[in-house]
Order: C-alpha cells, then structure tokens, then sequence
C-alpha cells in the first residue's frame, strides 16, 4: 500500500449536525461502500488508497478496515464520515490510516474511530501498536499522546513533500490499564457526541 498522506488533515472546524443526520455507526467496511469511502479519501488524504487498494484490505484477513457512518435513521446505511484501519504484522497493529470528514472534525470522532481500532487491536490479542504521522500535525500527535502512544523515533523526509514523520509507539495492550483506558474513551466520546446531538451511536463495545 502507499505511505501516510502526503497533505496534513484539513483543520476546518466542525459544522452543526444536518438536522437528517443524527445516527452514527462504526462498522467493517464492505463492497458496497468503497465508492463513497474513495471520495472520502481524496477530500481528506488527497486520494491516498484507490478502489482497489480498500477492496485488498476487505480481502485481507490482516487487516480491520472500519467505517463511520453518518445516517439518518437506524435502518439507513448513512454517508462515511470517517474510516480507519489497521494491519495486523506479528503482534503488532499498524495504523495505517485514520481520516475524518472536515465537516466532522473536533466533535471526537478521530478519538472515537481510534478506540475502535483499538478495540480491534485487543481482539486479535494484538500487544503493540504503531504508526507514523507528520511532525507538523500536533492535532494528531496530542490524540495519540492521549492514549499512551510515544515517540520512538523520527523518518527523515518521509513524505513526498520532504516532511518528516515521527514513529509513535504504544505497547501492553492486553493491560488491564488498556482496558480501561479503552472504556473511559468510549464512555467519553458517547457522552460527547450524545450532547453534540447525535441521538444514536452503534458502535464496538470495549472487550477483555
């Protein structure tokens, strides 16, 4: 697959909520989708996965590709307003990319689409987790500082545009100080994004 995005994250802030769309789910992404994820991805990322780029992540048994959903009803599918995912190497998880609409962005949804990979890390028993991320997106670098991630090391001129990426690392997953580190940032996003005016969030419970 290709290196992170070679543009920061948009820092636009959010918008109110569409009066329609008051339902959010996290969920696996799957065929039916890709077409609205790759737009979402050439807004967000300049265009960093293709079609078939997210279809091998589906195929793979390596990979948890997950979703946000934005709908207005519970039996709707609903717009991607973010998607996220992971690669499982050894027992590692690698986050390999995580985006939020910029309609969307500062309402907690990169927190909450983190704590579902995750979520998803822990499932497969994995016990660290990694990722690379531009040195000038402090945005990005203070949500993973608050979850424990730190920095291991630093890519010199990483991406195309010669920016360097810091490597930030995390590890004992399996902890039960991960659990509850998990549980409190599910607890605090459903809180926020219910008095944001979400009215109905289906998403991953944390797991032991």
């Amino acid at each position: 697959m290709s290196n992170p995005p070679d543009k920061p994250p948009g820092k636009s802030p959010s918008k109110p909520l569409p009066k329609s769309l008051t339902f959010l789910r996290c969920q696996p992404l799957t065929a039916a989708l890709v077409p609205a994820v790759v737009a979402l991805d050439r807004r967000c990322l300049g265009g960093l996965w293709s079609a078939a780029g997210y279809q091998r992540e589906i195929d793979s048994s390596s990979s948890d590709l997950l979703v946000l959903l934005a709908a207005d009803g519970p039996s709707t599918i609903g717009q991607p307003i973010g998607v996220g995912c992971i690669w499982a190497i050894l027992e590692e998880a690698h986050i390999t990319l995580l985006a939020i609409d910029s309609d969307y962005q500062r309402q907690r949804l990169g927190q909450l689409l983190l704590t579902q990979l995750l979520v998803a890390a822990r499932c497969r028993q994995l016990t660290h987790a990694t990722l690379e991320v531009r040195v000038s997106n402090q945005a990005a670098i203070q949500l993973y500082q608050k979850f424990g991630f730190q920095t291991a090391g630093q890519r010199k001129q990483y991406y195309a545009d010669g920016e360097d990426a810091l490597i930030l690392w995390c590890s004992s997953l399996q902890s039960a100080d991960w659990a509850l580190r998990l549980q409190q940032s599910h607890l605090e996003c459903r809180h926020y994004l219910l008095h944001q005016g979400w009215q109905r969030l289906d998403l991953r419970l944390c797991q032991d």
